[in-house]
């Protein structure tokens, strides 16, 4: 029982990984929407925003680095590393969209 969760598992591998980008794809353009937007003026943004964009992409960068270099050396499959890899960005987007949509 357990080779054939582990045979399944491993073909809806890169629909996972595919999911996960289109997510983050989705919600980094609905940020980028609103950000500009409150940078033109056209909506309230809070003063730290422009601050906020550049310090949270640091931030993501290093955990991505960091959650890359745990899952290889437990020796996971590629497609958990590249999955860990895009956790800290999917979290942000996510949170960020959340955030940026509540103001209306």
């Amino acid at each position: 029982m357990k080779t054939k969760n582990n045979m399944m598992s491993g073909v809806w591998a890169p629909y996972r990984i595919w999911m996960q980008m289109t997510r983050i794809a989705v919600d980094s353009q609905v940020i980028i929407g609103l950000r500009m937007a409150g940078m033109m003026g056209m909506m309230a943004q809070s003063p730290g925003e422009p601050f906020r964009m550049v310090a949270e992409k640091q931030a993501a960068a290093s955990e991505s680095l960091f959650a890359v270099a745990q899952a290889t050396s437990r020796g996971v499959p590629a497609d958990r590393v590249v999955s860990a890899a895009l956790r800290p960005y999917s979290k942000r987007t996510r949170a960020n969209s959340r955030r940026l949509t509540r103001r209306g």
